[in-house]
């Protein structure tokens, strides 16, 4: 009988792909989606902030004293492998570019630490994602920007793309499989194609050419990604109608401060443009970073008040050892941090009722999950919709209508 393996993931998108990569190269093992049921758990670590660190040493020890063999990799396994590996919380540490060896690997009696390289490109075609509906396509990794606050570029590498060809096979291969959304994911998506004399817009109408291509998503874009090319495909059907752009904060002063190459002036244009067009907007926010006075705060909230968003990932700063902004003063009392967070998150939770409501077209949208004959999904604005359903909806596309607005999803019958 074939030892099992659980891949616990945390982070971003492009972990959840480098999972699945790893899942579909198994070969001597299976894979369980129930921790309790493995006998090997590989850790899929992220390390954007401090408290991501923690949460990681906090389920290796918890797992740790359930006796399962251990593996971490992911963004921590270059902060945090060599001492998880010094204290023997686990057996074994690889980086991103050793993924493809996860066979030999797991088998390994000796303990190892096998950090790999920041240079690798992915060659992996991934042709089924288990437990998800929507199929994740990594198309680039690693980051050019420098920003002052960040230590991903520095486990991640600098930005390299994945070869086209092996793209576009895997979104043949999904879609043929029956995934019909597909979200592009990387370290910075939008920086797809340079150097090559191509474009994140073009590989994506080259995916909706491909049969069984129903929505694309995009993970996360600059600013000034949006370039001409991009915006010609606003207005295409497959596209999703909502875009999350990266802006990080709204006070120039701060954009500054962290190194950032956008600015709040011909951010509120774009986000204007995009709004005039119907998308929900959705962005990255870091509150709390050294040299956020009040004055500046008071600032990011009177701009970020124009900008007509509608999500919002937002971040308290946690310093990161190794960042220019580590060392930054004055530093922000969490106290007020937390204060912050919290006028932000009402500002965009408010916004996002009232772009429901004024919602005047039928709602697409995929079932993610189901409990008790409550089915989940997200439509093409992003935004969660709850259905109550006799049917089996699972994995299904289904438009609704008539729906009832709530504070934080909307409600449907089916």
């Amino acid at each position: 009988m074939k030892e099992k393996v659980y891949f616990k993931t945390f982070g971003c998108r492009t972990n959840v792909y480098d999972s699945q990569v790893m899942m579909g190269a198994l070969t001597q093992y299976e894979v369980t989606e129930n921790e309790s049921d493995a006998d090997i758990v590989v850790v899929n670590s992220c390390t954007v902030t401090n408290g991501a660190d923690v949460s990681v040493r906090g389920y290796i020890n918890s797992i740790e004293k359930q006796g399962k063999k251990l593996f971490l990799t992911g963004c921590g396994a270059h902060t945090k492998g060599e001492s998880l590996f010094g204290a023997n919380k686990v057996h074994g540490v690889f980086g991103q570019s050793e993924k493809m060896k996860i066979n030999t690997l797991l088998s390994q009696e000796n303990r190892f630490y096998e950090i790999g390289d920041l240079n690798y490109i992915d060659d992996a075609i991934v042709d089924e994602f288990i437990g998800k509906s929507r199929a994740f396509i990594k198309i680039q990794e690693g980051c050019n920007f420098r920003c002052s606050y960040c230590i991903i570029p520095f486990v991640r590498g600098d930005s390299r793309n994945m070869d086209e060809t092996k793209i576009l096979e895997q979104v043949y291969r999904l879609a043929g499989n029956g995934f019909g959304e597909f979200v592009l994911t990387g370290t910075n998506v939008g920086s797809y194609g340079q150097g090559e004399g191509k474009n994140i817009a073009q590989l994506m109408k080259k995916m909706s050419m491909i049969r069984g291509v129903r929505r694309i998503r995009v993970g996360s874009l600059e600013p000034i990604q949006i370039n001409d090319s991009f915006r010609e495909i606003l207005d295409e059907p497959w596209l999703e109608r909502h875009l999350h752009i990266a802006i990080q904060h709204s006070s120039n002063a701060m954009l500054k401060i962290m190194n950032r190459r956008n600015r709040f002036e011909s951010d509120v244009e774009l986000f204007d443009m995009l709004h005039e067009k119907g998308f929900a907007l959705g962005t990255d926010f870091i509150v709390g970073h050294p040299g956020e006075t009040d004055e500046l705060w008071k600032e990011a909230m009177q701009n970020a008040a124009q900008l007509h968003l509608t999500h919002i990932h937002p971040f308290t700063y946690s310093k990161r050892d190794g960042t220019p902004s580590a060392t930054m003063k004055p530093e922000v009392n969490g106290a007020v941090s937390s204060l912050r967070m919290r006028e932000l998150t009402a500002l965009i939770e408010a916004n996002n009722r009232a772009f429901r409501r004024n919602v005047k077209v039928p709602l697409d949208v995929l079932i993610e999950s189901e409990n008790e004959g409550v089915y989940s999904g997200l439509d093409q604005f992003f935004n969660k919709i709850l259905i109550h359903s006799n049917e089996d909806l699972s994995g299904n596309w289904v438009q609704i209508e008539k729906y009832e607005v709530t504070d934080e999803h909307n409600v449907a019958e089916f």
